[in-house]
């Protein structure tokens, strides 16, 4: 009996190795085939990005959602591959699939934060919302985007301070620098003044400043008038703005008031503001230093 199972045990171990070990092989192959097929393309699409987009924040965000889409499809072919092998080993893939069920909603509750992070910078960086060098306000904090990963996006304030703020926090992006910018001018002049004048005023102003060779190059098209505004309680209020090149709009804006304020001062035009007077008041002598007054007394 023992004699004829030893006989068999070669059978039925070149048996298992011409049909289930032949198929884990090819398994084996193919997946390394798909390791190497997928490193091949990752690669060539690098070099695709590199040459097709000069821009950096364009590149970084290419390449960050090419990484993250070759570590899906790498991690994606090694699952199957292994449960595939499994199977064949004859291991029941129930109890262990129902374990990693399990798992996985552990680890989904104790890292939320985590995976809502990661999936809101992935689509932050699919849609474009934010590039390295954009202005941005999010999540309460303004600054220049220095880097945009795909777990949290690092700002600059003005005073150099860098804040790290998580994706996943983010529920409203304010780009201030997307494909051009724009400055907007609230001038009050007085109630005295003639507004039509003082507007043909601002517009040549920002002809001049158009034309000038440091601030015209910034400046996209000729300042844009929108006429009197509001009438404010000492001042009437003119609104206009100026379209620049992605922020340029600061720079512009601070030259652009500059030049009002000397043009307004030397032909006149008043520019409003608050007036506050101080009273001082009158001396008084102490109370202890008055003196009573004395009635008569009734005889």
């Amino acid at each position: 009996m023992e004699t004829k199972l030893l006989e068999q045990l070669p059978i039925q171990s070149l048996n298992w190795l011409m049909s289930e070990g032949a198929l884990i092989l090819i398994i084996l192959v193919a997946m390394y085939g798909g390791f190497f097929v997928l490193k091949r393309l990752l690669r060539r699409l690098q070099t695709f990005i590199e040459g097709n987009f000069p821009d950096q924040g364009q590149m970084q965000r290419a390449n960050t959602l090419t990484n993250v889409l070759g570590d899906l499809v790498w991690v994606l072919i090694a699952i199957v591959g292994i449960m595939t092998i499994m199977s064949q080993l004859g291991i029941n893939l129930g109890p262990l699939l129902v374990a990693a069920g399990v798992g996985g909603i552990a680890i989904g509750f104790g890292a939320q934060s985590l995976v809502k992070d990661v999936i809101s910078g992935f689509f932050i960086l699919l849609e474009d919302q934010i590039r390295v060098g954009d202005v941005v306000a999010i999540a309460g904090v303004n600054g220049l985007v220095e880097d945009v990963g795909l777990r949290t996006i690092s700002l600059r304030d003005l005073s150099g301070n860098v804040h790290v703020v998580p994706n996943g926090t983010i529920n409203t992006v304010t780009n201030m620098t997307k494909d051009y910018s724009r400055y907007v001018f609230n001038i009050g002049v007085a109630y005295r003044e003639d507004v039509d004048e003082v507007m043909k005023l601002v517009k040549e102003i920002a002809s001049t400043l158009q034309e000038d060779p440091v601030f015209g190059p910034d400046i996209l098209e000729p300042l844009e008038m929108l006429g009197v505004d509001q009438f404010a309680d000492s001042a009437v209020m003119i609104k206009c703005r100026i379209t620049t090149k992605p922020i340029r709009q600061w720079a512009v804006g601070r030259e652009m008031n500059r030049r009002i304020k000397k043009t307004f001062d030397a032909r006149g035009i008043e520019i409003p503001f608050p007036h506050r007077t101080l009273y001082w008041g009158t001396d008084q002598q102490p109370v202890s230093h008055i003196k009573p007054t004395l009635e008569p007394s009734h005889l």
